[in-house]
């Protein structure tokens, strides 16, 4: 195991910072739960994960500053200065967007995503430093504090890369899932009345049945944000809430109408043929 894959282990066994992120995971749980506010900070409304998007714009200012920095000389001082301020200014909102997306997680990648704030956190309030030296005109100080925040902001960034390709986090659970392209007999009609759902075996993958009348609507039964059991979730107004994190997808096109799901649920068609339930997958 090389080193830095030994530090991530350590800190996903260190059990002790279980208490502080469970507290902290309340607290922005709480602010997070206008559908609004969800929807922003998950990226539901372009149907994107946006704190990956936004991490772009701090550590691309970050580094540019610091080449500047570096290499720059005098002229570039004002460039560098400003590119400071820049990362700053977008490391705002990318925080509010990270801790968002933290807060659904639990164990491991609960501690792991706590370092990786802490570490981004402390980068900010050396550049904010680095700011302040920069203004005042203590040139040698203010690059020092940002330099230093440019190594810290490095470490952030490796715990954040590991969270999603190693952990996962924050992937979409439903992508390989696929469903029969035939139709598919799953359920007899009679054991579906109407207003219920039930969840059935559909070729490899399982798929939510709700019955409306005489329609009869169906998903993927695996949430794609996090996988939680849609089968055990309510329906309401013509939607199905996940009960692990409340993502909400409408029935009859899995849709998104409040995350923090971000890519909507596969839907299926189906059809009664000869008092059994049918469904495949939608082409296209």
């Amino acid at each position: 195991m090389n080193p830095l894959d030994s530090l991530v282990a350590s800190i996903e066994r260190f059990d002790r910072l279980d208490g502080v992120s469970a507290a902290l995971a309340g607290v922005v749980g709480k602010a997070v739960q206008p559908r609004v506010v969800r929807n922003v900070l998950s990226g539901t409304v372009i149907g994107h994960p946006v704190h990956p998007l936004l991490t772009d714009l701090p550590i691309g200012a970050w580094s540019m500053a610091a080449l500047l920095d570096v290499l720059g000389g005098e002229a570039m001082e004002p460039a560098a200065d400003l590119l400071v301020a820049i990362g700053i200014a977008a490391a705002v909102p990318t925080a509010a967007a990270g801790l968002n997306d933290w807060s659904d997680t639990h164990g491991k990648p609960r501690r792991v995503g706590l370092v990786h704030a802490a570490a981004n956190s402390a980068a900010l309030g050396l550049y904010a430093a680095s700011g302040v030296a920069r203004s005042k005109g203590s040139r040698g100080l203010g690059k020092t504090l940002g330099l230093a925040g440019f190594g810290i902001l490095m470490v952030g960034g490796f715990l954040g890369g590991h969270l999603s390709y190693a952990s996962g986090v924050n992937v979409n659970r439903t992508a390989n899932r696929t469903g029969p392209a035939k139709w598919t007999p799953v359920l007899d009609d009679a054991e579906l009345p109407d207003g219920s759902h039930r969840k059935v075996e559909a070729g490899k993958v399982s798929v939510l049945l709700y019955r409306s009348g005489s329609r009869i609507l169906a998903v993927d039964s695996v949430c794609s944000h996090m996988g939680g059991p849609l089968e055990q979730g309510e329906i309401d107004g013509g939607c199905v809430v996940c009960p692990w994190h409340g993502s909400t997808f409408r029935l009859k096109d899995g849709s998104v109408v409040r995350g923090p799901a971000t890519r909507p649920q596969p839907r299926y068609e189906t059809r009664l043929n000869e008092g059994r339930i049918e469904v495949r997958r939608t082409p296209g």
